[in-house]
């Protein structure tokens, strides 16, 4: 899948529009955070549920994550 267009989950869309809105980077959330910019875009495309971060990356981007909640 190298090179290819992953497919973003809801959340993932979400995180991504926050992102641009703040114009932040997956790599200062990642820093923030303390994981790696491949974490977070594991968690943008669903590879990773990124639970132990999820509140976190609500409190810094504004969402609310409970509305992704399986």
């Amino acid at each position: 899948m190298a090179g290819g267009r992953m497919t973003l989950t809801p959340l993932g869309k979400e995180i991504k529009k926050k992102l641009i809105d703040k114009d932040m980077t997956q790599v200062e959330l990642a820093e923030q955070l303390g994981v790696t910019k491949q974490y977070i875009t594991k968690i943008i495309t669903g590879t990773r549920t990124g639970d132990k971060y999820l509140c976190r990356i609500g409190a810094i981007l504004d969402i609310d994550i409970a509305k992704f909640a399986a």
